[in-house]
């Protein structure tokens, strides 16, 4: 890249990486339920990650070329950062492929059976674990708009109309989290990158649909925003770690002179790889650790 800005940025991420990789260890991640080794066998903190794939460290493989759980996500990295500063957190990972606001709360998704939904299984949890310190991250939104934006089509009314769901739906799932958890207990929101800039890359069709889900995406980003603020919950700007409004030229080996945001759209997801892992959505290890980044620069420790 040809920029001093992307270089600022990948040192970032360079930086997480490296402290990712240089802890030793501490525990064998599950996708359902996973622990710290070393933790105050007392009160552990625990780190609860509701969402939907992207919560999960959903990725490519050969054997899954659509993606499948990783112990390689946002919230495993989470996990090894916060225990090299020395805070060791238990993590829970109740997250679904797929889930939108509305299956949160009315179920519908594949993972759980009604009456049970992950909102259920969430509140459940944190009354549970009352008494502990914890910190919950919500990553829920764009798979409200996936399906609007995806397909390289321009459906404004779809887009209107899940914006309105998220903003229904969401303060429902913050209260019932919230009049569930201890005092001890932080929450955290995820913002979004948008994976579809790479679709700058297929042309000047695939320029005018990137540039339409990028300002959608940024729509959601706002109401997402807002609507955390007025919980007075702090959200991570994933949109801000992947350069999503960064519109200025870089040079990218192979391609040429292109935006900063389709070149971390490129470099930080599955989007521009070829068949059969690619294109696909999902961060790469490089992008989850991003995103644990800007998990940190909104999450302030309370214990």
């Amino acid at each position: 890249m040809g920029s001093k800005r992307r270089s600022s940025v990948w040192a970032r991420v360079f930086s997480a990486t490296i402290c990712l990789l240089s802890v030793v260890p501490l525990a064998v991640y599950g996708v359902v339920n996973a622990s710290a080794a070393g933790a105050d066998a007392a009160t552990p903190a625990f780190y609860l990650d509701l969402g939907g794939s992207g919560s999960i460290g959903v990725q490519p493989t050969l054997l899954a070329p659509g993606g499948q759980a990783t112990a390689d996500g946002y919230a495993n990295d989470l996990v090894s950062f916060e225990a090299a500063r020395g805070t060791t957190m238990q993590l829970t990972q109740l997250g679904c492929a797929g889930e939108t606001t509305a299956t949160m709360v009315s179920g519908g998704d594949h993972c759980y059976l009604a009456p049970d939904t992950q909102l259920s299984e969430a509140m459940s949890f944190l009354l549970t674990h009352y008494s502990q310190p914890g910190m919950v991250t919500i990553d829920l939104g764009f798979n409200d708009l996936r399906d609007c934006l995806e397909h390289q089509t321009l459906d404004q009314r779809c887009v209107n109309r899940q914006l309105a769901q998220v903003q229904q739906q969401l303060p429902t799932i913050i209260e019932g989290l919230k009049s569930s958890a201890g005092p001890d207990v932080s929450f955290v929101g995820l913002g979004h990158y948008d994976p579809f800039l790479a679709d700058s890359l297929q042309g000047s069709a695939g320029k005018s649909i990137s540039a339409n889900s990028n300002h959608d995406v940024a729509r959601l980003n706002a109401t997402l925003q807002s609507t955390y603020a007025s919980a007075s919950i702090p959200m991570a700007m994933v949109g801000t770690a992947f350069e999503s409004r960064n519109v200025g030229l870089v040079n990218v080996l192979g391609v040429g002179r292109v935006p900063e945001n389709v070149a971390s759209a490129c470099a930080l997801t599955w989007m521009c790889q070829p068949a059969p892992l690619g294109p696909n959505i999902h961060p790469n290890d490089a992008g989850y650790a991003a995103i644990a980044v800007a998990i940190e620069g909104a999450f302030k420790t309370p214990w």
